[in-house]
């Protein structure tokens, strides 16, 4: 069996109510489209689908090769876009876009941080704005991630896009100035008021006895004597 086989069935019937028939048979329904092609309904095993992204390393970018699909068999395809459960993460549909090995498509490739920056032993703290870049190659040349190190970054730095070298043919789509990661200065915690010690004027107030009275010099009034 081809690398990267994932089985497949051509489906004819769609809509919202095929969908559910599907999903409840174990299976999820996808679509397999490309340029100059109709598009094609087809119906896979999501446990499978999920098995043969997580033993790949290129994750979305993984090349796949589409068996058992009629018209479809033998189909290079790439994953254009994977819906989960919102809430318990499972697959509900996938897009596969068919491409040609000869062919240049553009992806979205992650950008992998190394090396601990100079800025961020000095005290800064390390944020990356950018985590995919995006960018043009032939199917086969399409690389995993991109590495960014930034071990001489200083604190108020910034490491573009430009900075990052690509691998030989492949051409880059995303602009170049736009900051993947920067050294940025701590932000400062507000400091706590605290009140000046001793009673504020109320509670002094409340708490002082009345003048005049004998609870004022902490001894008890004096008993009457009887003429008795």
């Amino acid at each position: 069996m081809p690398e990267n086989a994932l089985q497949v069935e051509v489906r004819d019937a769609v809509g919202k109510g095929v969908a559910r028939k599907i999903r409840a048979a174990g299976r999820i329904p996808a679509v397999c489209y490309g340029k100059g092609r109709e598009s094609v309904g087809l119906a896979l095993d999501p446990v499978a689908l999920h098995k043969l992204l997580d033993a790949s390393d290129a994750g979305m970018n993984t090349l796949i090769n589409l068996q058992g699909g009629g018209s479809v068999d033998g189909t290079m395809v790439l994953l254009k876009e994977l819906q989960r459960d919102p809430v318990r993460g499972s697959y509900l549909h996938a897009d596969f876009y068919t491409v040609d090995l000869e062919q240049r498509v553009d992806v979205s490739v992650p950008v992998h941080i190394t090396g601990k920056a100079a800025g961020v032993e000095a005290g800064g703290v390390l944020d990356q704005a950018l985590r995919e870049i995006e960018l043009s190659c032939l199917p086969l040349s399409i690389p995993r991630e991109l590495m960014a190190d930034v071990t001489n970054l200083e604190l108020g730095q910034s490491l573009h896009v430009s900075d990052i070298a690509l691998p030989e043919s492949v051409e880059l789509k995303s602009d170049p100035n736009l900051s993947v990661v920067s050294v940025v200065a701590p932000m400062k915690e507000e400091e706590e008021v605290v009140p000046e010690e001793g009673l504020g004027e109320g509670e002094e107030a409340e708490a002082a006895p009345a003048e005049g009275t004998s609870e004022e010099a902490g001894e008890k009034p004096p008993e009457e004597k009887s003429d008795a």
